[in-house]
């Protein structure tokens, strides 16, 4: 069953630059991060890795959540899955979560193609609010604005999310 929460996956990358992947979508040509719904009784970080897996083929190995979160319109989501839901549900909430992408991406067929880029170029390329709030968030945090913590965590050196 399709749990009543959406997930956002941001991939990022370190090269000689911080780079994110802006992913473009197959059925409207949109462009987006990793996003996708809760199965059954998933939490939203088991949601998140699984839909990195299934839209990227990749294994992420550490996964950030974020403070950033947007609630959602219910009618984005496929009549067959709000069926199961409490009919009062109009709005649910997205989760959102960052990923260090250190292998290559092999999409699914819910992307036509992706892209590397600069924070300021995956800003003016993305279509949704909540995907701009929830990177902004990720550049402070993995920048090394938002703390030492998140730092030494984006970087693999044993840094803890905060609460």
């Amino acid at each position: 069953m399709r749990a009543p929460f959406q997930i956002l996956a941001i991939p990022y990358r370190r090269e000689q630059d911080l780079q994110y992947c802006v992913l473009r979508r197959s059925d409207d040509g949109r462009y987006q991060f990793v996003a996708g719904g809760g199965e059954d009784d998933e939490t939203p970080a088991e949601a998140a890795a699984r839909e990195i897996r299934e839209e990227t083929s990749v294994k992420a190995v550490r996964i950030m959540p974020l403070t950033s979160m947007a609630y959602i319109p219910a009618n984005v989501i496929s009549k067959k899955h709000r069926d199961q839901w409490p009919p009062d549900t109009v709005v649910i909430p997205e989760y959102a979560f960052g990923f260090e992408c250190a292998s290559e991406m092999v999409l699914s067929d819910e992307h036509t193609g992706f892209e590397w880029m600069t924070y300021e170029d995956a800003m003016a390329r993305l279509t949704w609010d909540s995907n701009k709030t929830a990177l902004y968030e990720l550049n402070c945090r993995i920048a090394g604005s938002g703390g030492e913590r998140y730092a030494r965590f984006a970087a693999g050196d044993g840094g803890t999310i905060p609460p």
